[in-house]
């Protein structure tokens, strides 16, 4: 573990703080006994989950599987960055040993239930899988071995399964409750498809990608360039805006313009950029009187799937103003929002603290120093 002492914490690199702070997560939410998670800390055993679809058993003793899979996309960015012994042990040794136990072979297609395999049969969430899937696809990309990307496509199997004509197409969120059609479903499907396209040259996940990412603009995109959450089957939209929404679209279009050179896609990824910047960030002025934009108190992980939208473009037009955004912001949450546990707050301002801590929250902040590392 790298030392955090005052004396050495200003030269820390953002790969150390992402070390630090995934050896943090492991400390206090690892289960001794096996590569399981709990999903808070301190860990509450009457902890209900909030996110899971209406009249779904609630479990407690370990994370569902959305929390736990943010530990694989922290490795994932923790290998791209700096593939080293350390970080594949991990993936191989613990990481996928406890994923596994999410997977159902009971129904086809096989995927990834919500919870633990030896609980109560649980549901099966659309983006729940489509986020694994694209964290397949990526460390297929750095190690080129065969297996991962095997499992990318079988999870795709999955994602795909979960459309058809009703709303005129488009990914639904969870399979026992097909009531909705959302974006967090539909946009990282399309991200995935295209990755998939670039690994495989398959021109069948290429049209499919489109076909998700022009479903998805022409009926959750607002006037704003931002993305809503969801339509029911009776066609009202629900206008939350979350990050990774916006996110997800931002990288699919930025993806889209590699792939086909089409300055709409460009002109369409800077658009959905901008309408991030100035929705879900906030000007920030510190104690000293530095000022800057400062990512706004939400979802942490919703904010790590937009920076990857972010990255996507940073790497086409060189704009560095939101990176910097990001870089300063998480400057500022590594001396304002960490605890004595080396565990983050929700507000990386550090102005509001939390009772409890998510475990998805701690590997957000792991895998967002990691994919800033990577730009170093």
């Amino acid at each position: 573990m790298v030392s955090c002492n005052k004396e050495t914490i200003i030269k820390l690199s953002r790969i150390d703080k992402a070390y630090i702070t995934l050896d943090s997560l492991y400390n206090h939410y690892q289960d001794q006994n096996n590569c399981l998670l709990y999903e808070t800390f301190p860990y509450d055993n009457d902890y209900k989950a909030g996110y899971l679809a209406q009249n779904t058993e609630n479990h407690s003793q370990y994370a569902y599987l959305w929390p736990y899979s943010g530990t694989l996309s922290a490795i994932n960015a923790i290998l791209e960055s700096k593939n080293d012994e350390k970080s594949t042990q991990l993936l191989n040794g613990c990481v996928l040993v406890g994923l596994e136990k999410y997977f159902d072979t009971n129904r086809p297609p096989s995927a990834y239930a919500s919870y633990i395999n030896t609980a109560a049969m649980s549901d099966r969430f659309y983006d729940d899988n489509v986020w694994l899937g694209i964290d397949f696809a990526d460390i297929y990309q750095i190690t080129k071995n065969p297996k991962y990307l095997d499992k990318a496509k079988l999870i795709w199997e999955f994602i795909v399964s979960g459309t058809d004509d009703k709303l005129g197409g488009g990914i639904y969120w969870c399979e026992q409750k097909k009531e909705s059609k959302n974006t967090c479903s539909n946009a990282p499907g399309s991200v995935l498809a295209f990755k998939l396209f670039q690994t495989t040259e398959d021109s069948t996940y290429f049209y499919k990608g489109k076909e998700l990412y022009e479903w998805t603009k022409l009926n959750l995109q607002d006037a704003d360039f931002l993305y809503f959450d969801n339509i029911n089957l009776e066609g009202k939209v629900n206008k939350a805006k979350y990050a990774y929404n916006s996110g997800q679209m931002l990288q699919s279009a930025a993806l889209q313009y590699k792939l086909t050179q089409d300055s709409i896609y460009l002109t369409e990824a800077q658009n959905i950029a901008k309408a991030c910047y100035d929705h879900f960030f906030t000007d920030f002025t510190t104690d000293q009187g530095d000022k800057f934009h400062m990512i706004k108190k939400g979802n942490v992980w919703f904010t790590a799937v937009m920076l990857r939208g972010f990255i996507e473009l940073y790497k086409i037009d060189n704009n560095r103003t939101y990176i910097d955004a990001f870089d300063k912001s998480l400057d500022y949450a590594w001396l304002h929002s960490r605890d004595n546990n080396g565990l983050f707050n929700v507000d990386l301002s550090g102005k509001e603290k939390d009772e409890k801590k998510w475990l998805l929250t701690q590997a957000a902040i792991v895998e967002m120093y990691a994919r800033l590392a990577i730009l170093d």
